[in-house]
């Protein structure tokens, strides 16, 4: 089973990946980088994104059928699977990660759109997070 790092690296084959990252949504940091980051500084987009999937993960109407900030109880599955942000030239995926003590992590890939494939590694991200070992 992958750590982190043999994880970002796995991510940074994919077809057009720019950058990979897996953070912290609860601290805003990232846990580990490869590649590029977005507007080049690692630290501001894991805080950024963080924001992002706070929000989302605590959000009732978003997580139909799960109860709001159930990411944050131990062992349970978090309320949303993943994200997708898309801007001109690429796509941001970010993938919610269930992990045993709190699945308050994700994974964040950087993709491009001209050379990227969206669906391809969205099913990646998420065979990715299924077999991560944290700790």
């Amino acid at each position: 089973m992958p750590g982190i790092d043999e994880s970002l690296l796995e991510a940074m084959r994919l077809p057009g990946a720019r950058g990979a990252s897996l953070v912290d949504w609860i601290s805003g940091l990232a846990l580990g980088a490869v590649g590029e980051a977005p507007g080049g500084d690692w630290e501001a987009t894991a805080a950024e994104t963080a924001e992002l999937a706070r929000h989302v993960a605590e959000s009732g109407s978003l997580a139909a059928g799960a109860t709001a900030g159930a990411a944050a109880e131990a062992g349970k599955e978090p309320p949303v699977e993943d994200l997708i942000a898309t801007t001109a030239d690429a796509y941001h995926l970010l993938r919610f990660v269930s992990t045993p003590f709190d699945s308050t992590v994700f994974l964040h890939l950087w993709l491009g759109r001209d050379d990227g494939n969206l669906a391809l590694a969205r099913i990646r991200l998420a065979e990715m997070a299924d077999r991560l070992v944290l700790g």
